[in-house]
C-alpha cells in the first residue's frame, strides 16, 4: 500500500494555502489602494471645476 498519492496531495494543496496567504493581502493591499486613489481624485475634481461652474437657476 503506498501512501505516495495522498502526501503528494497534501503537498499540493499545503503549497496553494500557502501561496494565497501570500496573496491575498497583496492584492487587496493593491485594491484599496486603487479605490483611495479613484476616490482623492473624485474629490478633487469638483475643486477644480468650482470656477467653472454655474449656478442652475429655478
Amino acid at each position: 500500500m503506498s501512501y505516495l498519492p495522498y502526501v503528494i496531495g497534501a503537498y499540493a494543496v499545503f503549497v496553494l494555502v500557502v501561496l494565497w496567504d501570500f496573496l491575498a493581502p497583496r492584492l487587496q493591499v493593491r485594491r484599496e489602494l486603487r479605490a483611495a486613489l479613484l476616490r482623492a481624485r473624485r474629490e478633487r475634481r469638483p475643486a477644480d471645476d468650482a470656477e467653472r461652474a454655474v449656478e442652475l437657476s429655478r
